[in-house]
């Protein structure tokens, strides 16, 4: 296991600046464009890929990386720079984590690659859960997984919402229901592959903020996939089956097991957008004059900035811990990682905010760059799980009550 430390270490701080120039220098010049342009940023990935940033090997280090930081860091950097265009470039991480999460070896060994591509050829993969009428609820998933013994194929029927990478991935994690009797304990994953027939993007969405970052429907019409597909294999899935309707628990469940180690991720990338909106708000409010002095020196101003530090080392502590415990596994007995999504995500909103109020009229056009953090950070209370969903899970893990 690896040792807890609030102090970073060598190869982290160099990995801390390398992100960050990157971010400084390639991502904030081109993120009012492709705010304004609505469109995956391709030549921004491809540069990511080409300095190796987007690339199985960095990820796969990442995820390998004893204290959990490493990723927690490069995430907090890359939406520094732009929460749209990180998401564009590391969209594709939620579906490694889900192939991580519920994958074998061998799959893992296949698939990852596939995921990300390569320097000269990057690739995008996505995460499908949610649908039109299953968000929060996911035990509610109509996406159907009909299993034909005597082909080993599944046939796949349904349409899923919201998916960042959504019809335009080269590979698409699936969460499907296979026994709808047994709500989400009754789901499992399957990994579809480029060029399979059957799948489809539907609507591609207009958002308020992380414009960058394509998200779309993604339409399932009789899409047949091998039995490989399946991660986890049909043996374990079968074991799982029956043990859920024998009342037994499960390790882990197929949404949740990806939800639960990418939550400190996501908190990372609202703790960027909240670090950007503070320093940004810092330097104004020292160099804007009003009634013959910088308005830091007025008390309104100067409480409001130390708010908004205290709330982000508080967040990135929450993060720290969570991603630790994640590299670790160690169980969130408290839902520390819902804790730190739920603290970051809201710090995003709270600190964007104040720092529209800091700069006034300025924090209003689209001139500045604040308004498009804070855009940009309401999401972060709503994807993976809400805020109410999070203070749900902590509610029930710290009293052991099925709270509704």
């Amino acid at each position: 296991m690896g040792e807890f430390s609030l102090q970073l270490n060598e190869d982290q701080l160099g990995i801390k600046q390398w992100v960050h120039d990157f971010a400084e220098k390639v991502i904030r010049p081109a993120a009012s464009e492709w705010d304004e342009r609505e469109e995956t940023p391709w030549p921004i990935i491809q540069e990511a890929a080409k300095v190796g940033l987007y690339s199985l090997d960095f990820i796969a280090n990442g995820y390998a990386d004893p204290t959990g930081l490493t990723l927690a860091l490069a995430n907090e950097e890359m939406a520094w720079g732009d929460a749209g265009i990180t998401l564009a470039i590391f969209g594709s991480s939620l579906a490694i984590a889900g192939i991580m999460a519920n994958g074998t070896p061998q799959q893992i060994g296949e698939w990852l690659p596939q995921c990300v591509g390569t320097a000269d050829k990057p690739q995008l993969a996505a995460f499908a859960v949610s649908e039109p009428d299953a968000g929060s609820d996911v035990s509610s998933l109509r996406t159907k997984a009909v299993y034909d013994q005597a082909s080993d194929t599944w046939t796949l029927d349904g349409t899923k919402t919201w998916i960042t990478n959504g019809g335009i991935a080269d590979v698409h994690v699936i969460v499907a229901s296979v026994d709808p009797s047994l709500g989400a304990r009754g789901q499992a994953s399957f990994v579809i592959g480029p060029g399979t027939k059957g799948i489809s993007m539907g609507q591609k969405f207009k958002k308020l903020g992380i414009r960058a970052s394509h998200t779309a429907e993604v339409v399932l019409d009789n899409c047949k996939i091998p039995g490989s597909a399946l991660l986890g294999g049909k043996e374990a899935l079968d074991e799982r089956l029956v043990r859920a309707k024998e009342g037994k628990r499960s390790k882990t469940q197929a949404a949740m097991a990806t939800f639960e180690a990418s939550r400190p991720l996501v908190g990372s990338q609202a703790l960027g957008i909240a670090r950007a909106a503070y320093e940004f708000a810092l330097d104004y409010s020292k160099q804007r004059v009003q009634f013959g002095r910088p308005i830091i020196e007025n008390q309104g101003i100067a409480f409001k900035l130390a708010d908004m530090a205290v709330m982000i080392d508080a967040a990135r502590l929450l993060v720290y811990r969570a991603a630790w415990m994640a590299a670790n596994k160690v169980p969130f007995d408290s839902a520390q990682g819902s804790m730190s999504k739920l603290f970051a995500g809201e710090t995003a909103v709270r600190v964007t905010e104040e720092a529209v109020q800091i700069l006034g009229g300025y924090g209003y056009v689209r001139e500045y760059p604040v308004q498009r953090w804070y855009r940009d950070a309401k999401i972060y209370t709503i994807f993976e799980g809400t805020s109410e969903i999070q203070r749900l899970i902590i509610s029930r893990a710290l009293s052991q009550v099925h709270i509704r």
